[in-house]
């Protein structure tokens, strides 16, 4: 793609705010020059196999002298063809390490825009929430009703990692598993992923060298702990080519998820706001070219149909350029009301990475004409828990307690925190 049209790859990622013309020549200098350098050495390796043909003839004709000149011109061009191959591969090496500074390139259907406040809302729903008198924060409820300790999760770890207790840990468990069952209900199949993954894995999915500060890292081991179950799972198709029956591929995880959040601070990180370890549900799809963008806008269903049967007060923004990540090609983020606090929440983000991750996986499927084709890859959230947690608590509170949606009373056990 930059061979073809350098210029037009720098035009779209300023639609993501990234400045790309100084690694884009950077890249397309590099490739020039490791192709110049393949040139000259695969003419090196044509004068190699001339000059030991010749050796042969000339020993054949007792030409000993000459011959062993041929052997030693033979030897330099070895010699020499070795430093072209050793440059070429030093070119290869640094230009990889350039081009993966590059982020994915928006759809055309992804606006220009600064950040959040460019996003624009496609859909909203969900019942208008009427608060009762002194009504709290979902931290505050957390202490009174006592199902979420977050001083204790500061004793034992830091901020960001709270302790869920009696009522809290059982809500916990039975969204879980909720949010799987509608999943496997869709046809998406669960599987149980680790929970640490390798270089390789960060690096397929995009999330090295672009988030690694954001990871947390087991130096010993050179593991990181997963930020999403999209890592471990989108990872299985790593080196694989799948056959005509083995795409679509739609997979279902729970996962704890851990990030640093470095910077994060303020009224936005309060109580389940922003923590460093919290549960999430992935969907994780492998999709044809072709089929991919029917298939987003059917993740995009799901999720929703999923937050309509909580209940609650959502809306649906398709991210502007400024605010999208470094691998999606276009991303849709859900938000839920939080009344208490007077804001909206973001509880899932639902992206197409089009070929940018099968990329760097080299996750490809073989067409009907045995072609073998990058696939697209796409995920979503469904759902993150800690948000979809502090919207529950402070939308459905009375005087007389935190009334449980009714789709979730089966998985609780009770219908009421009090």
């Amino acid at each position: 793609m930059l061979r073809d049209d350098a210029a037009a790859v720098v035009e779209k990622l300023k639609i993501k705010n990234f400045d790309a013309k100084p690694v884009v020549d950077k890249v397309v200098e590099l490739d020039r020059l490791r192709r110049n350098l393949q040139t000259e050495a695969d003419a090196l390796v044509a004068q190699q196999k001339q000059k030991a043909a010749e050796i042969g003839a000339l020993m054949k004709q007792g030409l000993k002298d000459e011959a062993e000149k041929a052997k030693a011109a033979v030897a330099a061009l070895k010699e020499k063809s070795s430093e072209l191959l050793a440059r070429m591969e030093e070119a290869a090496e640094e230009m990889e390490r350039n081009l993966v500074l590059l982020p994915n390139i928006p759809c055309s259907q992804v606006k220009p825009g600064k950040g959040a406040e460019d996003n624009e809302v496609v859909k909203s729903g969900g019942p208008d929430v009427r608060l009762p008198e002194g009504a709290l924060p979902h931290w505050e409820l957390a202490k009174k009703y006592d199902i979420i300790d977050f001083d204790l999760g500061v004793k034992i770890t830091g901020a960001g990692f709270p302790v869920y207790k009696g009522k809290g840990a059982r809500l916990q468990r039975a969204l879980i598993n909720f949010f799987l069952d509608c999943n496997t209900a869709a046809g998406y199949t669960e599987v149980e992923p680790p929970v640490m993954v390798n270089r390789d894995s960060g690096y397929g999915t995009g999330q090295l060298p672009d988030k690694e500060g954001q990871m947390y890292h087991a130096g010993l081991d050179d593991f990181y702990m997963v930020p999403t179950a999209e890592v471990p799972v989108t990872n299985f198709f790593r080196d694989v080519i799948l056959s005509g029956d083995q795409i679509p591929q739609r997979l279902t995880a729970y996962t704890p998820c851990f990030r640093r959040e470095a910077g994060s601070y303020g009224k936005d990180v309060r109580g389940l706001n922003r923590l460093h370890q919290f549960d999430k549900v992935e969907i994780v799809r492998v999709e044809k070219p072709e089929d991919s963008y029917r298939a987003l806008d059917e993740m995009v269903a799901h999720v929703e149909g999923i937050v309509q049967k909580l209940g609650l007060k959502y809306r649906i923004l398709r991210l502007c350029g400024g605010d999208m990540s470094f691998t999606s090609a276009i991303t849709y983020d859900f938000e839920l009301w939080s009344a208490a606090q007077e804001r909206w929440l973001e509880i899932s983000s639902v992206s197409n990475f089009e070929t940018f991750q099968s990329n760097r996986l080299h996750c490809r499927y073989r067409d009907e004409s045995g072609k073998v084709c990058l696939a697209h890859t796409l995920n979503g959230s469904s759902l993150a828990l800690p948000r979809v947690v502090a919207a529950l608590l402070e939308d459905n509170q009375t005087p007389d307690g935190i009334v449980i949606p009714e789709v979730l009373r089966p998985y609780t056990g009770f219908d009421i925190i009090d």
